[in-house]
């Protein structure tokens, strides 16, 4: 699967880069959650939560690509 995903052009710091910008968008739909009241603020802050859920994934992503890098 690594092979696949090298052969389409995702290199490791894309991955990084991507984990990077998970964090900031959760930490964004964060504090725009906090100026919404009702339902609204509940549903900005789960969707903080679940981007903020994709930043480990892209970060081990890109440490197992740099891993089959050096091999």
């Amino acid at each position: 699967m690594l092979t696949t995903i090298r052969n389409a052009g995702v290199r490791p710091q894309y991955c990084y880069a991507a984990g990077l910008a998970s964090i900031a968008l959760s930490y964004g739909s964060y504090f725009a959650s906090r100026n919404k009241t009702g339902d609204s603020k509940a549903q900005s802050d789960r969707w903080g939560i679940f981007v903020g859920h994709w930043a480990p994934t892209f970060f081990a992503l890109g440490n197992a690509l740099k891993l089959d890098e050096m091999d």
